[in-house]
């Protein structure tokens, strides 16, 4: 898989996708990313990207043009049209279903608006989707455009040691995950649960499950009840 993505501060975007897991994975060769800065691509001699908007209003709003022509390198490095988001409150939520659809595709190029936003023409020209990563406002859209990579190149195969790895995950199994533990056993006089230390793997199983429906009912109940009407056969009481 590649993934461009298109912003004013790649050096931002790098700092994260360059380190742990996604950052590993790229220099093994498992997914290429690039971060390429829209600048690069300005007309005019200052690099401006950005002008006032027509009928007046705070802020600024960016370019058409250099944002075209980030694009055009993007699908000539790329040798085809990519799947192209734009990283929008206007979009539709983010959602782990469509971090595994996206996970399946070859070629994805994220633009990051920036100022009051891009212009419209370059969102109607070049953008197959908007992606919200929830409802409240940021200065740009390079952090949900790293949150869409992150979820999307860890599930690609390799970056994780195996499946099991993000497919027992909180939210991707439609449930919210059950409690981990570590040493010390005894911490400030609370032990660790004596399930977890009995070596019995489907007692633990079990237990995991039960915690796992426990909590999905009581934080996020319309999470628990999609669970249940997929899973008739495991009914868990909501325990308040």
């Amino acid at each position: 898989m590649r993934i461009e993505i298109m912003t004013l501060f790649p050096e931002m975007c790098e700092a994260v996708l360059g380190s742990s897991i996604i950052g590993r994975a790229r220099k093994a060769g498992l997914i290429d990313i690039y971060c390429r800065q829209i600048r690069d691509y300005a007309f005019n001699r200052h690099n401006h990207v950005d002008d006032t908007p027509y009928g007046g209003g705070m802020g600024m709003v960016m370019q058409c043009e250099p944002i075209y022509r980030c694009y055009e390198a993007v699908c000539d490095r790329m040798g085809t049209k990519p799947h192209t988001i734009y990283m929008s409150p206007k979009g539709k939520v983010f959602t782990q279903e469509r971090a595994k659809e996206l996970s399946k595709m070859e070629n994805i190029a994220i633009l990051c608006g920036h100022y009051e936003g891009v212009d419209q023409r370059i969102i109607d020209k070049i953008v197959d989707e908007e992606i919200s990563v929830g409802d409240y406002v940021l200065t740009g859209g390079e952090l949900p455009a790293m949150i869409v990579t992150d979820a999307v190149a860890r599930m690609c195969d390799g970056v994780l040691p195996s499946d099991s790895c993000f497919m027992e995950e909180s939210i991707y199994s439609g449930l919210l995950e059950y409690p981990h533990y570590t040493r010390p056993e005894i911490w400030e006089g609370e032990r660790v649960p004596e399930i977890l230390l009995s070596g019995h793997h489907a007692n633990i199983q079990k237990w995991r499950k039960e915690k796992s429906l426990e909590i999905t009912a009581l934080r996020r109940p319309e999470m628990y009840e999609k669970y249940i009407s997929e899973h008739p056969e495991k009914p868990h009481k909501n325990k308040k």
